[in-house]
């Protein structure tokens, strides 16, 4: 059961159990198939030829407006789900209704993967922006199995993937101060941007600081506080939302923050780095 100060309380009247309601995706124009060779682009999986040859084989396109929830915990386990476009977060939720955010799901991202041992999710998935989220039916994803055992374990390569990075975050949550938390953060969004071919350097936070707390662990006041003295410090620009880091590589190492008359001396000592840089540009 999870309880802490750093949850909030989900809606309730959300369904806990049963398949998703008609109305819950929204269809717009668009895509509304993709082959396994596509479905393989995304995940960052190296088709091979038998699959690349295999054109009959489609998987099905749903859309979800902010808010709406692609599966909730108790639901019956049928479908694995890759992120196509958008944002969303996978939550566990406690029988108070408090919800502890697992990982920020984006394109390229595979999810529902709690369900396979159980045959029920174990964890509820929300979109933070409008999403884009191809279906995978677990039996489909059987029988492509048995004939492309290559494939097979690539996806189980894939769900490996995924659980590496949720545990190094429980790493993360044991041994870093909050300020590395919030550091490292930072430097794993900038990194999948990037690997998406993104700007890892400016991009918009999808989601809150409140939610940005639940994830590593932190209340909203020291998510907000931490993020001012980064750009306090010069390490990145905040504006609400939108980062621009300015010093990615000081924000992975950066073990805690310096008291903050020495915050001050660094900020000033960048600034004269930088005006000195640019005088030797023009000279």
């Amino acid at each position: 059961m999870l309880h802490s100060e750093f949850a909030h309380n989900r809606p309730m009247n959300t369904p806990i159990n049963g398949a998703i309601p008609a109305d819950a995706a929204w269809q717009r124009t668009g895509k509304l198939w993709s082959s396994l060779k596509e479905v393989c682009d995304l995940l960052r999986i190296p088709p091979s030829a038998a699959v690349i040859a295999d054109s009959d084989t489609q998987f099905q396109h749903v859309q979800f407006k902010a808010g709406q929830r692609i599966h909730t915990i108790g639901q019956p386990f049928d479908v694995l789900y890759v992120v196509n476009s958008g944002f969303l977060k996978t939550v566990m939720i406690d029988v108070f209704g408090n919800e502890q955010i697992l990982s920020f799901p984006m394109k390229g991202d595979l999810f529902g993967v709690d369900g396979i041992h159980g045959r029920r999710y174990e964890s509820e998935a929300v979109a933070l922006t409008n999403c884009d989220v191809i279906l995978v039916p677990f039996k489909k994803f059987t029988a492509l199995g048995k004939a492309h055992p290559e494939l097979e374990a690539a996806i189980y390569g894939v769900m490996s993937r995924e659980l590496i990075r949720e545990q190094s975050m429980v790493t993360m949550l044991g041994s870093l101060s909050a300020e590395a938390r919030v550091a490292r953060f930072l430097v794993n969004l900038s990194e999948r941007f990037s690997e998406l071919g993104y700007s890892g350097k400016q991009f918009n936070l999808r989601m809150t600081r409140h939610e940005i707390g639940s994830y590593l662990g932190l209340t909203l006041e020291t998510v907000s506080r931490t993020l001012s003295a980064f750009n306090e410090m010069g390490l990145i620009s905040v504006d609400q939302r939108a980062i621009d880091i300015k010093d990615f590589n000081a924000l992975k190492t950066l073990r805690r923050l310096p008291p903050s008359r020495t915050r001050n001396k660094e900020k000033q000592a960048l600034a004269s780095a930088a005006a000195l840089a640019s005088q030797r540009a023009v000279a």
